[in-house]
């Protein structure tokens, strides 16, 4: 599983309010971060916070990217979940000599991120999404380099916690590189280009899908140790519950999101509707299996995306962009129709790869990436969209941003109580 925690000593609301004076106090370091690894010989050091199946993709891809890399510090709630990944990572023979993690830098705990933190140069961040803008702004606040798997929030306070940091990341030249993976994926940059340059006209609408099976599916009730607090049992079950995971459109689907997104531009939709709701038991759990959210541009660009997470139904991950002098497709392949025809035909490496490669690269060269704008844009597009199937309303993006809705609770031990809000219902379920 992943790491999961909220800071000890301090409330949700405090935490949310802190950020630019902390930029002010640490910028004395802002130039030491960008050329401290510019010789291709330095040795960077890499942690792991969050232990379960992308967490340890994540480090595997960091570690080929860099010879010099070492992973030095791992964190989990669950300490098996450290072992297995350790254990994963080894057995590469190209990385294996990389892995420098020894019992004293395995940390178990709700606290364990912030040890991690304060033992490397590097941050991976693969933990539930609940928890990403606390560990988000330890990272900024330490002066860490990040990759931040998506989403970057479950919520608008979240949201607005994690634009707090892009500015602290930006002010002192950090690295924060994104796990919306498809913006690395070169067949989907020359779609994009070509969309961009105008090779399908004026683009008019455009529909994505992911529909798909359960990513996790929440175990009957009866499954459940009897030993383990509520807060565990919805941790090892993190997917099922809004708080944690966002639900299917914000943490699966949120790709598809993100390619809409990248047809706009990355300027956000000024509203949007959705229809969603529940088909197949929780079992415990209170996410949607099911919605379809239409969005609308200040140019009138409609937006279309269906989400599905059902087994035994129809699965499909595509991209249908409709212009005024032709079609963009994602479906198997990349291609557009029309007036000017055209179907990738070049390179296409790996990109959950060629991201963490041009991560590090821009590390070395002193020139950082940040996709903080669009991680950020691209994820209250998503929860935006969530909110509007949940409760039946139409909403605009001021709505979006301005929600006061915490989903997060706070959190400081395993015994503190931690509710399960109930199922939305449409047209009951307040907006706030």
């Amino acid at each position: 599983m992943t790491d999961a925690t909220t800071p000890a000593n301090a409330s949700r609301r405090d935490f949310l309010k802190t950020g630019a004076a902390v930029a002010g106090t640490l910028g004395m370091n802002l130039s030491m971060n960008a050329r401290a690894f510019a010789a291709g010989s330095d040795q960077l050091k890499v942690g792991l916070v969050g232990c379960g199946g992308r967490g340890t993709g994540a480090a595997s891809q960091a570690l080929t990217a860099d010879s010099q890399v070492k992973l030095v510090a791992v964190a989990d709630v669950f300490p098996q979940q450290i072992e297995n990944s350790l254990g994963s990572l080894k057995a590469n023979k190209r990385i294996a000599e990389q892995v420098a993690v020894t019992d004293d830098y395995k940390f178990v705990g709700l606290e364990s991120y912030r040890k991690v933190i304060d033992h490397c140069d590097v941050v991976l961040l693969a933990s539930p999404p609940g928890f990403r803008p606390y560990h988000l702004r330890a990272a900024v606040d330490a002066g860490k380099h990040i990759f931040t798997e998506k989403p970057m929030a479950t919520d608008a306070p979240g949201v607005r916690s994690v634009m707090e940091s892009v500015k602290i990341a930006k002010d002192k030249k950090l690295a924060m590189v994104a796990g919306f993976c498809w913006r690395y994926d070169y067949p989907r940059r020359e779609l994009f280009k070509r969309i961009h340059g105008g090779e399908i006209g004026d683009v008019l609408t455009v529909y994505g899908t992911y529909l798909t099976g359960p990513v996790k599916p929440m175990p009957p009730a009866s499954s459940r140790p009897k030993e383990i607090t509520d807060l565990e049992w919805m941790v090892r079950n993190w997917y099922n519950f809004t708080w944690l995971s966002g639900d299917g459109l914000v943490e699966q689907a949120i790709h598809t999101v993100d390619w809409l997104q990248w047809v706009a531009k990355d300027v956000p939709p000024t509203r949007c509707t959705a229809v969603g709701g529940r088909q197949i038991p929780a079992h415990g759990g209170n996410i949607f299996d099911h919605i379809e959210v239409n969005y609308e541009w200040e140019t009138g660009m409609r937006g279309f995306l269906a989400q599905r997470q059902i087994s035994g139904c129809h699965s499909e991950n595509s991209l249908y962009v409709t212009g005024t002098k032709g079609t963009a497709k994602i479906s198997g392949g990349v291609s557009i129709s029309g007036e000017n025809p055209w179907k990738y035909e070049g390179p296409a490496p790996d990109m959950y790869q060629v991201e963490h490669d041009e991560f590090f690269d821009s590390i070395r060269t002193g020139k950082p990436i940040n996709d903080g704008d669009r991680m950020v844009t691209s994820t209250l597009a998503g929860i935006m969209g969530r909110m509007a199937g949940y409760t039946g309303k139409q909403l605009t993006w001021e709505m979006a941003m301005n929600s006061r809705e915490v989903l997060v609770p706070e959190i400081k031990s395993w015994d503190d109580v931690v509710k399960v809000a109930p199922m939305a219902q449409p047209g009951i379920t307040p907006f706030i």
